[in-house]
């Protein structure tokens, strides 16, 4: 039986940077460090690759987990940070959030940047915006305004750092 979503994960070439981002821009929770070095079959059969090392962190926002590789070995492709939501593969990670207006102004504030200002959706239950993290990958903001919309999530918010 499955459950729900635990994590999605990111890779990045700097795994300082995008926890910082992710902590103290976004407001998610570092839970742990850690990381592996070369000669780990076990790993190496999970993720596919030979001789496999990489940093890793994890990270918790509300109900889920954000969990950050940096690739030591081998290295990975550099991302392109303007490549299109319609490639293939998960195009992008939904935050849900209280009074997008006011997110899309404090993350544009600390440097966010962001393809459109938030936006109805359907009529006005729900509003989003796409912005991008240091690297490129999407970050969706969503905010579901009526308690009916089957979207919405009965969850508190996580509260984030202050500016």
């Amino acid at each position: 039986m499955i459950n729900g979503l635990h994590h999605a994960t990111i890779a990045t070439h700097d795994i300082d940077r995008i926890v910082a981002f992710y902590c103290d821009v976004i407001g998610f929770r570092l839970v742990s460090r850690g990381g592996w070095e070369p000669g780990q079959p076990d790993i190496d059969a999970i993720v596919g690759l030979k001789q496999s090392s990489a940093k890793a962190a994890m990270l918790q926002a509300g109900n889920a987990f954000l969990e950050v590789f940096e690739y030591m070995t081998p290295r990975g492709a550099a991302p392109d940070p303007d490549r299109p939501v319609s490639d293939c593969g998960f195009t992008h990670i939904g935050l849900n959030v209280v009074d997008i207006d006011a997110e899309y102004a404090r993350l544009s504030a600390n440097g966010m940047r962001f393809h459109a200002p938030p936006t109805d959706v359907g009529g006005s239950t729900l509003r989003a915006t796409y912005g991008r993290d240091p690297d490129g990958n999407v970050i969706e903001l969503v905010e579901v305004k009526s308690r009916d919309h089957p979207y919405h999530l009965a969850m508190a918010p996580t509260p984030h750092p202050a500016d």
